[in-house]
């Protein structure tokens, strides 16, 4: 390897882009897809390699939620003045419109967990919703890698337009430095020349 060079880890890098992915989903993205930008890795593989590091982390919020009782929960609730029945219809909505509300919900930051953890908590069956976080999944996680790829792009690319116009801007501020002592420094002339012309 030569120096300064960055270690190649091959396929492994997106085994462990999938997991960094799976534990914080949106930054290590972003991430991978500027390494993207910068050829360290390959964009498709990133975004492959993204997608099923969040379709594995849902499945286990998923399955956290199908773990856990409903009954559990009133009794929870029930300790922080939260009505029985109100744990009821949330079941019963989540029942009826799982795929309305997990598809927007993968399109939130915040709202994707806890929508998971109450689908399988509402036992939601896993063929009615995998398809619709699949397809939230691909807009999603799309969406930033083009996101993290291009901006690089636009910032390694303003970089270099900044590092242009400071040569620019340098070489005028030189001409006009010039221009400047050349009109404004004193004049002095050679004493040699002067004692040459009284003669």
């Amino acid at each position: 390897m030569a120096g300064g060079e960055i270690p190649q880890l091959g396929i492994w890098s997106y085994f462990l882009l999938a997991a960094l992915v799976a534990v914080e989903g949106p930054i290590a993205t972003l991430l991978g897809a500027v390494a993207a930008a910068g050829g360290l890795l390959r964009p498709g593989y990133v975004f492959v390699a993204a997608s099923a590091g969040n379709l594995t982390a849902d499945t286990l919020w998923y399955s956290l939620g199908y773990a856990g009782k409903i009954e559990w929960i009133k009794r929870l609730g029930k300790r922080f003045g939260l009505h029985p029945e109100y744990i009821t219809w949330f079941q019963q909505q989540m029942q009826t419109h799982a795929v309305k509300i997990l598809f927007v919900a993968k399109l939130t930051l915040s709202l994707a967990l806890p929508a998971l953890i109450g689908a399988g908590l509402a036992r939601v069956p896993w063929r009615r919703w995998f398809g619709t976080i699949f397809f939230a999944e691909l807009i999603w996680t799309g969406g930033l890698v083009l996101a993290g790829y291009y901006l690089s792009q636009f910032v390694r690319q303003l970089e270099v337009g900044f590092q242009i116009a400071a040569g620019i801007g340098l070489v005028v501020a030189l001409l006009l430095l010039m221009r400047y002592l050349k009109n404004h420094a004193p004049r002095f002339e050679d004493k040699g020349q002067g004692a040459r012309s009284k003669e």
